[in-house]
C-alpha cells in the first residue's frame, strides 16, 4: 500500500501499518514467551522495514499488553494495581519495602519499584489515569506491526497507520489533519506509554465518529528504548485508518503542493 503523505514528507522511515489479526505473519519478529521487551522496539524494527508481531504472551511487559490491548494486564502487576500505582508514582520504599522484597523484578526495575518512575506526582492520580484510560480486549490473536508498502490493500484493513515525523514533518502533518475538518482539534497528545498512544488511545479514536490522530512517544522510558534506532527528534502520529484515508485524498489540493512547504527541503 502506497501513501502519497509519505511520499512527500519524505519520512526517514516508513509509516508503519498496525493491524489485528488471527495468524501470524512468516518470519515476523517477536518476543519470547514470557521473556521481557518493550514492544516499542518491535514497532521500530516495523519502521526500519521488518515485520512484527506481539500476541497475549509475547507482549513483553504489561504495560506493552495493555497498550495493544490485551485487556488490563496491570491487574497482574506484582502487588496488584496499588503496588503499580506506586511504581508509576512515588514508589514502595516509604512503606517499609526493602531490595529483598521487590528482588524478583527485572534488572533495572528495582529502583522504579522502591523510588517510582516519578511520572504522576501521587498514587492517588494515577488511580484516576487509569479510571480513563480506554482499555481495550482486542477481538483478534495478534497486533501486527508492518511496513506500510508491504500491507496488501485488498486483502488487509489496518486500524493505524502510524508516521515517524520530524518536527517539520509532524507540523504538516497536524495541518493536514486539520484541513477538511469544521473542528481545528483533530490532532490528540495524551499523556502515556508509547504503546498506548499508537495502541488503545488510536483504537479509542477509529470507534469515534470523528477520529482524531494521536502524537506520542512522550513516554521517557520508550523514547530511551528506541533511540538507538529510530534517532532522538522523531514521534510518533498514528492515525486511525478511515482517517489516514481521508487524509490521503486530500494531500494533492492541500498546502503540500505549494512552496511553503517546498522551501523545507531547499533552506
Amino acid at each position: 500500500m502506497e501513501s502519497k503523505i509519505a511520499a512527500v514528507l519524505k519520512f526517514k522511515y516508513g509509516p508503519v501499518a498496525l493491524l489485528w489479526a488471527d495468524e501470524k505473519p512468516e518470519g515476523a519478529l517477536q518476543f519470547k514467551e514470557g521473556g521481557w521487551g518493550c514492544v516499542m522496539w518491535l514497532f521500530a524494527n516495523a519502521a526500519r522495514g521488518r515485520t512484527a508481531v506481539v500476541d497475549r504472551k509475547t507482549f513483553g511487559c504489561l504495560g506493552g499488553g495493555t497498550g495493544l490491548g490485551f485487556g488490563n494486564q496491570y491487574l497482574n502487576w506484582q502487588g496488584g494495581v496499588e503496588a503499580f500505582c506506586r511504581f508509576l508514582s512515588t514508589g514502595s520504599a516509604q512503606l517499609g519495602t526493602t531490595r529483598e522484597d521487590v528482588d524478583s523484578f527485572r534488572e533495572g526495575f528495582v529502583d522504579n519499584v522502591l523510588h517510582g518512575e516519578r511520572y504522576i506526582k501521587s498514587p492517588e492520580l494515577v488511580k484516576r489515569f487509569l479510571e480513563v484510560m480506554p482499555f481495550t480486549d482486542i477481538p483478534k490473536k495478534y497486533v501486527v506491526f508492518k511496513p506500510l508498502e508491504y500491507v496488501q490493500q485488498r486483502e488487509e484493513a489496518p486500524v493505524a497507520v502510524i508516521f515517524l515525523p520530524n518536527p517539520d514533518q509532524l507540523t504538516a502533518l497536524v495541518v493536514l489533519a486539520n484541513y477538511a475538518r469544521e473542528s481545528t482539534e483533530s490532532v490528540v497528545i495524551p499523556f502515556g506509554a508509547g504503546c498506548q498512544s499508537i495502541g488503545i488511545f488510536t483504537y479509542r479514536e477509529s470507534n469515534s465518529k470523528n477520529p482524531r490522530a494521536v502524537i506520542g512517544l512522550v513516554d521517557l522510558s520508550a523514547r530511551k528504548t528506541v533511540r538507538k534506532q529510530i534517532g532522538r527528534d522523531c514521534m510518533t502520529f498514528s492515525v486511525p485508518f478511515e482517517m489516514f484515508k481521508e487524509m490521503e485524498e486530500n494531500v494533492e489540493d492541500s498546502f503540500l503542493g505549494k512552496e511553503e512547504w517546498q522551501s523545507f527541503f531547499t533552506e
